[in-house]
């Protein structure tokens, strides 16, 4: 038997053919299979042609064809990671294009979907999405999907970008961090609600609230005083999470879903659930016909705050890397099934600059180049307010607004100034968590953490389910199932060749990510990516040319086609 059987065009259609002893194919009924497979992929459009269940030999195809046998290695759908921070332009110096999607490609994400912060503009206004387009004209080495910003004053720009092709929107109900992205109020939502109820989109939260302290939990609580002041040092990781109990997710969760019914329809999504106390709530919300679903994070899944050292702020997010007892709820809801809440797990690669995380001499990023103090990053000048205390310094008073991440009033300042001595304990502030910049690197890294963590834990997820929760659901959830998450005819042939059985320890260079500071950093890893392919192209090769960027040139696209479902 020859291709040709099934493709009479085949001998004038250029091929990339892989082949292996395990693959996970996507079914007639979008079942995962895992099989030995024959994947063609037409060179000339991208889409994958043909697929069977089965390894055909060389001599089934065209001579022209590129014919590429993995043995053992397992191919996979190039994972959609679906929550990524690239900040260009306005914060390039954080993350870029250029090199985010080179870390995606690097373990074997093909598409990513770049959230509207922390880029300056943020993607909130269709002028805003022009400007990001414009940066990321010719830089991606993988796919680049985008969401819309859900703000204070927005809502007339919310239709308009879905028509330009956005994958969903996403607000903070808790102040961000970067003054160009505020919390929305009760009323914002609403408005954002009942504007897209009609529209195929996917309506996004980052999900933490203060906990009301004023009779109501609407507008108020935005802008109610701070309810737990830090009460230990700034240092220990134990104050930080103390500062941001589950409390601030479930109140949240419960906010939106008390406004639900203004937009059945409407995809509602939690990114990035960290406090299992949510889990039940949603899932009582699901029951009762709410369209509603969660994701959580790599990091959440794979640290503990019982093993996070004071001081270590690489492991600073928010929410906040919780208890393990706590994970181990969360891996409990993830292998659920179709019960479970948790449809996605994505990286949230949110980086930074190493100085802006304040990290302690012996944890210091040393810089590509030396520098005059010795090659140490020291405290920034520019202060973060995403953990809800003002943390300015007493001599920056007079140029800023005397107001803190919850719009605190002057009084409040002042109140908070043994804070704000303490957040300036020890050298520069390093290894404070709460003047630390909060955010997890880890874009690409995801595999290798899911895989190792299941092994570990001995846990009921397998392969075809990591694809579910990485390729398939990630795909469907920002409108592209129909072309990515999926080895099947018709979709691009996006791929990801996976060493699981490769042990090996990430250090420094491993990161591809524009500045090299992670908690992962040290970890031993089962299972590495060997190579990537993207629309037929292979893209990135361990060990290859050039880092492993084998392709002369970025070959991503920007998607904005508009979503249809």
């Amino acid at each position: 038997m020859t291709v040709s059987t099934f493709l009479p065009d085949a001998a004038s259609e250029p091929l990339v053919v892989l082949v292996s002893n395990r693959a996970v194919l996507t079914q007639p009924d979008d079942s995962l299979l895992l099989t030995p497979a024959t994947v063609a992929i037409s060179s000339t459009t991208g889409k994958i042609v043909f697929v069977a269940p089965s390894i055909l030999p060389r001599e089934s195809f065209p001579e022209s064809s590129t014919y590429v046998d993995y043995g053992n290695k397992l191919i996979l759908p190039g994972l959609v990671d679906a929550h990524v921070h690239l900040n260009e332009p306005g914060r390039t110096e954080w993350e870029g294009f250029a090199t985010g999607t080179r870390a995606a490609a690097s373990g074997g994400v093909t598409t990513v979907i770049d959230m509207p912060l922390n880029a300056i503009p943020p993607t909130t206004t269709l002028e805003g999405f022009r400007v990001k387009l414009a940066a990321a004209q010719g830089q991606c080495w993988v796919d680049v999907g985008f969401y819309g910003g859900v703000i204070p004053g927005n809502a007339d720009q919310l239709l308009p970008l879905v028509e330009a092709g956005v994958r969903g929107f996403k607000g903070f109900l808790i102040e961000s961090g970067v003054e160009e992205f505020p919390a929305v109020s009760a009323s914002d939502i609403a408005l954002a609600m009942t504007t897209l109820k009609d529209t195929p989109t996917t309506l996004m939260f980052h999900a933490e609230m203060l906990p009301p302290i004023t009779d109501s939990v609407g507008d108020g609580v935005t802008r109610s005083d701070p309810p737990l002041a830090p009460k230990g040092e700034l240092t220990s990781y134990s104050t930080f999470l103390e500062s941001r109990p589950p409390a601030f997710e479930t109140y949240a969760i419960e906010e939106i879903l008390s406004m639900a019914d203004l937009a059945p329809q409407l995809h509602l999504h939690i990114v990035h659930l960290s406090a299992t106390e949510a889990i039940p709530i949603l899932r009582n919300a699901r029951a009762r016909g709410v369209n509603i679903t969660a994701e959580t994070c790599f990091h959440y899944l794979g640290l503990a705050s019982d093993n996070i050292e004071d001081g270590d702020t690489r492991h600073k997010c928010c929410p906040p890397i919780r208890e393990q007892s706590n994970q181990d709820k969360l891996w409990a809801e993830l292998t659920a099934g179709d019960d479970s809440c948790i449809r996605t797990v994505v990286s949230d690669h949110s980086p930074c600059t190493p100085e802006l995380k304040l990290l302690p001499d012996h944890l210091a990023v040393q810089p590509e180049s030396s520098s005059q103090d010795g090659g140490m990053l020291r405290r920034p000048s520019l202060r973060f307010t995403d953990s809800g205390i003002d943390v300015t310094l007493p001599e920056e008073k007079s140029t800023k607004p005397d107001t803190c991440c919850s719009g605190h009033s002057g009084e409040h300042a002042a109140e908070l100034a043994h804070v704000q001595q303490d957040a300036l304990s020890g050298p520069q502030g390093q290894g404070d968590f709460f003047a630390a910049w909060g955010g997890i690197s880890s874009v690409g890294l995801g595999l290798p953490i899911l895989y190792t963590t299941a092994s570990k834990r001995n846990a009921p997820l397998s392969i075809v389910d990591i694809v579910r929760l990485c390729c398939q659901a990630t795909a469907k959830q920002v409108g592209l199932s129909h072309r990515k998450g999926g080895l099947k005819v018709g979709m691009d042939g996006d791929v990801c060749v996976f060493d699981d059985e490769e042990e090996w320890v990430l250090r420094a260079g491993d990161m591809k990510w524009k500045n090299k500071c992670s908690p992962w950093e040290g970890h031993q890893f089962k299972g590495r990516v060997r190579e990537t392919w993207l629309r037929g192209k292979k893209v990135y090769a361990l060990g290859g040319q050039n880092g492993g960027f084998v392709s002369v040139k970025p070959v991503g696209e920007a998607i904005t086609e508009r979503r249809l479902v």
